[in-house]
């Protein structure tokens, strides 16, 4: 399959196979701390989606084994496959449906402080600006267009499979959690013969 083309995904009852038959796979978290700290599956390893781009290389360089990446609904953990094949890792798979499916289906998950998810926090920031902007233009007409430019960013978001409100939403200590060791989720990823 070609980087260009779809990422290659399984369902969750296929990647709980996958998990069960080989311990060594690798379940990877790009989602925000905040959300992994919220619910995850129990051994991933979180590595927020900002934090692939950064550290490319290194993951391509040092990965071992299978790899699951997985997210709250399957659209960052796509994201992130792609970016990984396009860089020459094309063992990566994404789990469809994400952490929304893996639940619906009585995976395994360890529990945390509830928090929102990525998507929620955007359907709220943009209905509240569309519906601010709405009421505003009742005194000043040329405020429909911010609702506008948020209906046009959200097609785009659609079309591109990116959000950039979600990427600015991710910098909110809110959904930083009590933090990602990058460097830690880095060395887990690496094949065992290079582990220090």
């Amino acid at each position: 399959m070609s980087a260009k083309n779809a990422s290659p995904a399984v369902d969750v009852a296929t990647a709980r196979a996958l998990i069960a038959n080989n311990p060594d796979t690798l379940i990877v978290d790009v989602r925000t701390p905040g959300e992994y700290d919220s619910a995850h599956v129990p051994g991933s390893i979180n590595l927020p989606l900002d934090q692939v781009d950064a550290h490319l290389g290194r993951i391509v360089e040092d990965a071992g084994g299978r790899m699951l990446l997985i997210c709250q609904s399957g659209a960052r953990a796509t994201q992130a496959c792609t970016k990984l094949a396009n860089a020459g890792l094309p063992a990566a798979t994404v789990v469809t449906g994400g952490m929304n499916a893996w639940i619906t289906a009585g995976g395994p998950v360890e529990r945390g402080r509830e928090r929102w998810s990525l998507e929620r926090q955007v359907r709220l920031v943009a209905g509240a600006i569309v519906l601010l902007s709405i009421v505003i233009s009742i005194w000043v007409p040329a405020a429909r267009f911010v609702a506008g430019f948020i209906g046009a960013g959200l097609t785009f978001a659609a079309l591109s499979n990116t959000c950039a409100m979600g990427m600015m939403l991710t910098k909110l200590p809110y959904n930083r959690g009590a933090t990602c060791d990058v460097d830690a989720s880095l060395a887990r990823l690496r094949a065992p013969g290079l582990r220090a």
